[in-house]
């Protein structure tokens, strides 16, 4: 297996286990704390189980369609880039970060109408595991765009 059905098949696995991961932790947040319940984990860690019908920590609250529209877009801009890039070192990580933490809480809008939240931190809004996916999948994904073309050689060593 080489090139991109390479790449495919480790985005798909990459997606599967941030998807497993997230919709586990939420549906033990759902069974196990009331909506607005509060527990403490650490010290400035609270579990927290909110809802969320906007997007990123909020944004859009309510937007409904236009929500639906802005991660539909996203998501087919992230696989048109995969799909013209799939050879480009490491750029399935990212892609099955992004499209795993996507579908993740595309799973909760469609079945509860809002996405589960359950990770709250001092000053920041509470979040969840496929937003985690998704930050860090945003992070990486610049990092395998920008990096140097001197840096793409390490396919040789793995790296892809």
């Amino acid at each position: 297996m080489t090139g991109a059905p390479k790449a495919s098949a480790r985005a798909g696995l990459v997606l599967a286990a941030v998807l497993a991961l997230d919709q586990a932790s939420k549906a033990l947040v759902r069974h196990g704390l009331a909506v607005g319940e509060r527990d403490p984990i650490l010290p400035g860690v609270e579990l927290v189980h909110v809802r969320n019908d906007g997007v990123a920590f909020g944004a859009l609250a309510g937007g409904g369609v236009l929500v639906a529209i802005v991660i539909g877009a996203a998501i087919a801009g992230l696989l048109v880039y995969f799909a013209t890039h799939a050879d480009k070192p490491l750029v399935w990580l990212p892609t099955g970060m992004l499209a795993g933490g996507a579908l993740g809480n595309i799973i909760d809008r469609v079945r509860d109408g809002s996405v589960t939240d359950f990770i709250k931190l001092p000053l920041w809004p509470a979040f969840n595991v496929a937003d985690m996916a998704i930050t860090f999948g945003v992070l990486l994904l610049l990092y395998v765009i920008e990096r140097p073309a001197s840096e793409d050689g390490d396919g040789a060593h793995g790296g892809r």
